[in-house]
């Protein structure tokens, strides 16, 4: 197998779904999945999805820089000026967030029976955070979150638990992260402009709302219907559907949820003091409420994967974030250019390094 082909659930591969030694016999009927998928990531860098989403966001980017009327020289002549040490912080809290949410996962493993117990070989907190970061670098590259695929496949390659439970482990972190994205982005958008909300945000709010909305409505549906939806299904995909519904309503443990809903709020939160880290750096006055503001604005835009990691939208949203503020065109293009530096660009950079050495890719 070449190096950026991976293969999800295949039967023949020299780790299976009964884990990671022959001695083991995992407890939830991991099973091989019957299909064989792969995926070239080259292959998908040349596709044309991927390029029209590369097209897509420059083009809504040079819009936006069109209509505010934004000097790039004068753009880059406030990045030159921002303060190293602060610029340092906001890396040192993004790339710490790294091992949180591998803790995070760690704990919807265990509660879906994704444990060495079980028999998987499942890395410690560092091998977790190379895949976490393996699969953010993915999500840079290539539209469509691919990088959640990567994440289970990789986890699948390594530690042997069926992808399908993986996955659905993998679904229940997002739903955790879109509940507490958008409460705490709706919390903070209420203390910063004082009970209202303008107009420019409002159809964020509404599509937050709507997201959380679907997400629990799901989550319940799956927990009083999987039976009823999988003999709906055809015969050859209800193994890897109940697999996969198994790893969504599995992972939210009773007992773990306080846990899982205190990493996910320290994690949201570092978003913020990222993007506060940010404006220190550039000298422009954002509060800690207002950054966490513009930190969740920017990270529910992602969740509409129409480009890679948001490209494009996300510049353009958190510029319009930082302006309703009071900041100046110019110095709201920086943060918003400074903090993607941090929170998308490097990331190809430094998880390009790492998907060349690590041992978990």
């Amino acid at each position: 197998m070449s190096r950026d082909t991976f293969v999800l659930d295949d039967p023949t591969s020299p780790v299976s779904d009964a884990g990671s030694t022959a001695n083991h016999e995992p407890p939830l009927r991991d099973v091989p999945d019957p299909d064989e998928r792969h995926l070239s990531l080259g292959r998908r860098l040349r596709s044309p999805q991927t390029i029209i989403s590369f097209i897509v966001a420059f083009a809504i980017v040079y819009f936006v820089f069109t209509q505010l009327n934004i000097n790039i020289g004068d753009v880059w002549t406030q990045i030159r000026s921002a303060s190293l040490p602060w610029l340092l912080a906001g890396f040192a809290v993004y790339y710490g967030s790294f091992p949180l949410r591998a803790a995070r996962w760690r704990v919807l493993l265990r509660n879906a029976g994704i444990t060495r117990d079980a028999g998987f070989a499942i890395p410690g907190l560092r091998g977790l955070s190379e895949i976490y970061v393996l699969s953010w670098f993915v999500n840079c590259i290539v539209p469509a979150k691919l990088g959640d695929a990567y994440r289970g496949y990789l986890l699948k390659k390594h530690a042997g638990p069926s992808f399908s439970r993986t996955l659905g482990t993998i679904f229940a972190e997002r739903l955790l992260d879109v509940v507490g994205l958008v409460t705490l982005m709706i919390g903070a958008g209420l203390l910063v402009f004082h009970g209202t909300v303008p107009s420019a945000v409002r159809w964020w709010f509404v599509a937050g709302v709507v997201l959380v909305v679907v997400g629990l409505g799901g989550l319940i549906g799956l927990m009083r219907a999987t039976h009823h939806v999988e003999r709906l299904l055809p015969a050859r995909v209800r193994p890897q559907f109940n697999r996969l519904s198994e790893g969504i309503v599995t992972s939210f443990s009773r007992q773990q949820l306080g846990q899982l809903s205190a990493l996910t709020i320290i994690i949201w939160s570092l978003e913020g003091v990222r993007v506060f880290a940010v404006a220190q750096a550039l000298n422009v006055s954002l509060s800690i409420p207002e950054s966490v503001f513009v930190a969740l604005l920017a990270s529910l835009l992602t969740t509409f994967p129409f480009t890679p990691a948001g490209l494009g939208v996300v510049e353009s949203g958190t510029v319009i974030a930082v302006k309703l503020f009071g900041v100046l065109a110019v110095p709201a293009t920086a943060v918003a250019l400074l903090d993607r530096t941090i929170a998308s660009y490097s990331v190809v950079v430094f998880g390009g390094l790492l998907y060349l050495v690590s041992r978990h890719k």
